[in-house]
């Protein structure tokens, strides 16, 4: 295995299991699949993955400004991401179950993937988890080079993006068991879940 392979590979294997715990972009993207179908679930998945794919770039690259700023305005991250989860998850809470016809329009398939990728770039804690991977799986000296930087970040993208992938395929295969009365208690569930972790993000003491 060339270089370059070897990198791409450190790369998916690091985008999978960063992407792979259950969190806030988790519950939604099943919530969505569930309600909405596999294209709003793969929008979102790939919103969350193209917001890896970013915070790996610059991990990567060790921007020393974009860094600074991510250690210094990390509380009003937290802040603003905690207060757009609160409203997605109160939202979603009110959601009501509709029966499955139409497909869904293309502005509500963007809305999905910009604010997967909003939430998970509200998340500073992406970057620094990345950094420390980074620097353990000793891929740092990339920087320097072009095209190893652009397989690093294709291999993160690629590894969250299977990821999310099994993850909606995985909640379509129910979608069919899923009743209206299911449905409706399945937002409800979400909206709490994505609400409780917003109100903890809101909530975490400041450094």
């Amino acid at each position: 295995m060339g270089e370059l392979d070897a990198i791409f590979v450190k790369g998916l294997v690091v985008g999978f299991l960063l992407a792979a715990p259950v969190g806030p972009i988790a519950v939604l993207c099943v919530q969505r699949t569930l309600s909405q179908g596999r294209l709003t679930g793969f929008l979102s998945g790939f919103g969350a993955a193209a917001a890896d794919a970013i915070y790996g770039c610059v991990a990567a690259l060790g921007l020393s400004l974009i860094s600074r700023l991510l250690v210094e305005h990390r509380n009003w991250i937290q802040v603003v991401g905690g207060a757009f989860l609160c409203i997605v998850g109160v939202r979603t809470f009110f959601t009501k179950a509709v029966e499955r016809k139409a497909a869904p329009k293309w502005p509500g398939l963007l809305g999905s993937f910009f604010s997967a990728l909003f939430l998970t770039l509200t998340n500073p804690m992406t970057f620094f988890a990345f950094a420390a991977i980074f620097a353990s799986v000793g891929v740092g000296s990339v920087r320097d080079h072009r095209v190893d930087m652009a397989g690093l970040v294709a291999g993160v993208f690629l590894g969250s993006a299977l990821w999310w992938t099994i993850l909606v395929v995985a909640s379509h295969a129910f979608r069919d068991k899923m009743t209206m009365e299911r449905m409706g208690k399945m937002n409800r569930v979400a909206g709490v879940i994505v609400t409780l972790v917003g109100l903890t993000y809101l909530l975490l003491p400041r450094r």
